[in-house]
């Protein structure tokens, strides 16, 4: 049996507001802290990750880091390189939209699915995480700088609320595809967003969240789907402009 650790859960406080407990591998540690430095920018797209480098700021062997690497590169966070090492998987418009575009058919298909078998406790479950979704927000935008934290917690409720209306699909393929899109699609969001300060006043994604939250609790199929699918072609609308200047390249070069 692999040795286990304690380690908390900062995107899933208690009921007193201190982090949870769980115990987890070492190379579920690994992955964990790599997937998060991936999506806050510590290394850049293209980057080749050494593994010398990745034991010194993790702490740990080679055998759970390569572990780790293993399971973001089947997620397409890392690729292979060709002298078997490991490098961050490039950004890219084209895959972006690709992406984008998948995840339409996944969530829309499994939105039908979950408002056709929408009960009470579904219900309360999307309300629920609306609720925390917009507390997250409100924290985010009234602290006087971005901290990790809050901008991983608002990620977390961010991926609740998208769960919740489509949890009652009954069916673990679509609800993990979803999953992987996903993070897919959070990985384009984050440098996205440290390109600009907003998404700009022609858009209010707060607005846009409550509509879905109204229209799915209706009932309205046609028009939750349709709210979806434009919600996610806006946010990719908004990654292509900003990755698409000429600075954003250099960036991600």
């Amino acid at each position: 049996m692999k040795p286990r650790i304690k380690a908390s859960r900062q995107d899933d406080p208690g009921s007193d507001g201190n982090a949870e407990v769980e115990e987890i591998t070492l190379s579920e540690q690994v992955y964990r802290l790599l997937r998060r430095d991936i999506m806050s920018g510590v290394f850049s797209p293209g980057q080749s990750l050494r593994l010398e480098l990745l034991k010194q700021r993790y702490g740990s062997s080679f055998s759970p880091i390569r572990e780790a690497l293993n399971r973001l590169r089947s997620e397409r966070m890392v690729i292979n390189t060709t002298s078997r090492g490991f490098s961050i998987a490039p950004l890219s418009v084209e895959e972006m939209w690709d992406a984008c575009e998948t995840r339409i058919l996944i969530d829309c298909d499994a939105l039908r699915r979950s408002l056709a078998n929408a009960d009470d406790a579904w219900e309360a479950r999307l309300v629920g995480a609306y609720h925390a979704l917009t507390l997250a927000a409100q924290r985010a935008g009234d602290a006087p700088a971005p901290t990790q934290e809050l901008e991983e917690l608002l990620e977390a409720r961010h991926l609740d609320f998208h769960h919740a209306l489509i949890g009652a699909c009954r069916s673990h393929w679509l609800l993990d595809l979803s999953t992987q899109l996903y993070a897919q699609t959070e990985r384009y969001r984050r440098p996205a967003r440290a390109g600009a300060t907003a998404y700009g006043p022609q858009r209010n994604v707060d607005d846009e969240h409550r509509q879905l939250l109204d229209a799915a609790i209706s009932r309205d199929v046609e028009g939750s789907v349709a709210m979806l699918a434009a919600h996610y072609r806006k946010t990719a609308q908004f990654i292509e402009q900003i990755i698409s200047q000429p600075d954003a390249q250099a960036r991600h070069a």
